[in-house]
């Protein structure tokens, strides 16, 4: 019983492991819907006033979700990459269509957490009710009182109308709050096919197959966390280094001490080795045999960015 509940958690742990993107994505959409709730509970207060609902309607839609968008390309560690990759060689080895697959890779992770707080707003529906409430037509409405215009019309998402128009505000909002949600299922839908869409393109245009791909992602996972612990020991036993020389003593812990004897650091890294294994990566072999990162490249002594007589550039980017 204890071997079966042991196995379980192995299987767990490497599904949630090769799982990572999808785990975040879904992390960001849990707290885009959090903070929907809270912003709809808190800061949502319709003006109730002609003109100004409109704007303040989309406003309340669009703004945040442009500002999570911009928020999502600023996270992604593709974006620095691109940036890198533009300002230390320039974009001539990129062909059309890998610059394109590198667009879409950023531009579709940071549209998780815009395209849920646009969702949640237009299921919730208190935004678009406030931003179209004026322009319902009162010819749309059976028996609706030929002096009240758009001015009563507006109020009606705060409830402030005459009481003999009680019974036009229910079905104005019961309107609004159907068309509302019924463009925030489709955009569900949409967002849906798309991503099957993506996915399917992407299994069927990929050179690599399942399990080479999957050893892909462990051995870029697996370098990312080696790469970035060796380079904090390497920094601090770096520091320890120079901290020393200036001082004649360093103050140490047991387990810096035990860090600085055990890995002697002699010197850096020139500028031109962290060049070389910095900025966009598109799988690449080279000879027939395959070159997973930019790290993987500059240890096996690849010279270039862009395809070779020798080798080939194969249009698929890590994940």
């Amino acid at each position: 019983m204890a071997a079966l509940i042991a196995e379980n958690f192995r299987f767990l742990s490497l599904f949630f492991k090769s799982k990572d993107v999808m785990i975040f994505n879904g992390l960001v959409a849990l707290g885009t819907v959090g903070s929907e709730e809270l912003f709809s509970v808190v800061a949502f207060h319709c003006p109730c006033s002609p003109a100004r609902n409109y704007i303040y309607g989309l406003a309340a839609i669009g703004v945040p979700a442009l500002a999570l968008f911009l928020i999502g390309v600023i996270w992604n560690n593709h974006t620095w990459n691109l940036v890198a990759e533009c300002h230390k060689r320039g974009t001539k080895n990129f062909s059309a269509a890998a610059t394109f697959l590198l667009f879409g890779s950023i531009m579709g992770r940071a549209s998780v957490a815009p395209i849920t707080w646009s969702v949640i707003s237009l299921l919730r529906g208190e935004a678009y009710i406030c931003a179209l409430s004026e322009f319902v037509k009162p010819s749309s409405l059976d028996k609706f009182p030929a002096e009240y215009g758009a001015e009563v019309l507006a109020k009606i998402p705060c409830r402030d109308v005459p009481a003999n128009l009680t019974k036009f505000r229910d079905e104005v909002t019961r309107r609004l709050r159907y068309e509302s949600q019924l463009f925030g299922w489709l955009l569900i839908g949409i967002v849906a096919v798309l991503i099957f869409l993506t996915k399917c393109l992407k299994h069927c245009c990929s050179p690599l197959s399942y399990r080479q791909e999957a050893y892909w992602a462990q051995y870029r996972s697996n370098e990312d966390k080696l790469f970035r612990r060796t380079a904090e020991v390497h920094s601090r036993i770096l520091a320890a280094k120079n901290v020393k020389q200036f001082f004649g003593f360093v103050a140490l812990d047991k387990e810096e001490k035990e860090l600085v004897q055990e890995f002697p650091v002699e010197g850096v890294q020139p500028s031109p080795q962290w060049n070389a294994i910095t900025g966009v990566y598109i799988y690449r072999e080279n000879k027939g045999f395959p070159l997973y990162s930019r790290l993987h490249k500059w240890a096996k002594g690849v010279e270039g960015n862009g395809p070779t007589p020798e080798g080939h550039e194969l249009l698929f980017l890590a994940s």
